[in-house]
């Protein structure tokens, strides 16, 4: 211990043996009010009582081991400062409030770093509200043992901008949410076992890159948030009854690249996207696997592009819900594990273009429970005689005029923020 962390434990000694009415844990309050800023503050090791406000750009370290317990009140740290961290902390022990955002960190400053913390038992992991330029990096967070709608959220950011939420892994908890805020990061993040893994509403230009999403409801869900980029992210097993692996709605100028959607119950769900005017959203080289639905389209819509797509073993590769196709959309050099054409000349490219047909029989698309029963023998038999003596013509879903056969290979881009030109891709992936 250096000298003026012995300095304030004396002081802290003082503070806690002449309180009668002292807490069962000594208060950590007195030591961050006698740190200057600029300060560092390591602790001995324990467990200290909270709440604790911090003001200062002070550097909080627990590297002795350190728990701060908030005692079922209130936010255990509240920082209301710029330039201040946070590290090697277990915090525990928040309030239930909702209405109160009652956290393991609520921030309220700029240019801070919570980084190396483990935060359990608090409703809220970190709530950013108007913070910018922070840094909340290989935490891990979990929230209160309540019934899924009722915890918190992991990471919350309000009206928040130029963060980065990198390297955490959450655990049990409800959402991570971004709302109102842009030009954000999150990489590298691990979800399991909560609701929505990353939730976006009114959320412009932010990025989402190298993330792994698994056992949750929902893998990403983005309303109203033009031009974000969702990058090499791993989605799998969101297979309840609203299991979604990236959902969409009124979304627009979207870059959609590299993703690997496995094993949910809907991969894509696209909802009046892209909904600005003269806008794309643009789908190349994801991996859309063994989901029940590879994309459900809820309204015959126009506007995405798919190049270069892997579309392997879906149940049901592409689905409209309200209409009849989805070939208004661009579809061009995908792969499709159900093509049944072959490719003579060996240049990668199927010989006929890739159609896909809605018959009459396929009850399981307009009613929900049917879907039950998809794959079974008696709905299969229905298909094959209807695909053998159609009793009415059948609705093109999709065509794709230039089906790959071989392995897709794509080229990432060579800048995280450059714009991705999806033909160029394609034609590097077909060795043109």
């Amino acid at each position: 211990m250096g000298r003026w962390s012995q300095r304030l434990w004396i002081v802290f000694v003082g503070l806690a043996s002449s309180c009668p009415a002292a807490a069962a844990y000594p208060p950590l309050q007195p030591l961050i009010d006698q740190t200057p800023a600029g300060g560092t503050l390591a602790p001995p090791a324990g467990t200290y009582a909270g709440p604790v406000v911090i003001t200062r750009s002070i550097n909080l370290d627990g590297r002795n081991g350190v728990t701060i317990d908030a005692g079922g009140k209130g936010s255990v740290i509240v920082l209301k400062t710029d330039g201040a961290t946070l590290r090697n902390l277990h915090l525990t022990g928040s309030g239930e409030s909702a209405n109160d955002i009652d956290a393991g960190v609520q921030v309220r400053g700029r240019f801070n770093v919570i980084k190396d913390n483990v935060i359990d038992d608090c409703l809220f992991g970190v709530d950013l509200q108007q913070s910018d330029n922070n840094i909340v990096r290989r935490n891990r967070i979990s929230s209160k043992d309540l019934p899924l709608g009722q915890r918190g959220d992991a990471v919350r950011l309000w009206y928040s901008f130029h963060n980065k939420i990198t390297g955490n892994r959450i655990d049990h908890a409800r959402d991570t949410v971004v709302w109102y805020s842009a030009n954000n990061t999150i990489s590298r993040n691990t979800t399991t076992n909560s609701r929505y893994s990353l939730h976006f509403m009114y959320s412009r230009y932010n990025l989402v890159e190298d993330n792994r999403y698994t056992n949750n409801t929902v893998g990403i869900f983005l309303m109203y948030s033009d031009g974000v980029v969702l990058r090499n992210n791993h989605i799998a097993h969101a297979a309840g009854p609203t299991g979604v692996g990236i959902g969409f709605k009124e979304t627009s100028d979207l870059t959609v690249e590299g993703n690997e959607i496995l094993y949910c119950a809907s991969g894509l769900y696209i909802d009046v996207s892209p909904f600005q005017p003269d806008t794309t959203n643009r789908f190349t080289g994801n991996l859309i696997a063994y989901n029940g639905i590879g994309i459900r389209f809820l309204n015959d819509w126009q506007g995405n592009v798919f190049r270069a797509n892997r579309f392997l073993d879906n149940l049901t590769q592409v689905v409209v819900t309200g209409g009849k196709t989805a070939n208004r959309n661009v579809w061009e050099g995908n792969q499709w594990s159900d093509y049944e054409g072959f490719d003579e000349n060996g240049d990668g490219i199927g010989d006929r273009p890739y159609r896909l047909y809605a018959y009459a029989d396929q009850l399981w698309r307009d009613e929900p429970y049917a879907q039950f029963f998809k794959g079974s023998p008696m709905l299969e038999v229905l298909d094959f005689l209807e695909r053998l003596a159609p009793f009415s013509k059948p609705d093109l879903v999709v065509s794709d005029s230039a089906p790959v056969t071989g392995k897709i290979v794509v080229a990432k881009s060579e800048r995280p923020d450059a714009p991705v030109d999806s033909l160029q891709l394609l034609r590097q992936s077909l060795g043109r």
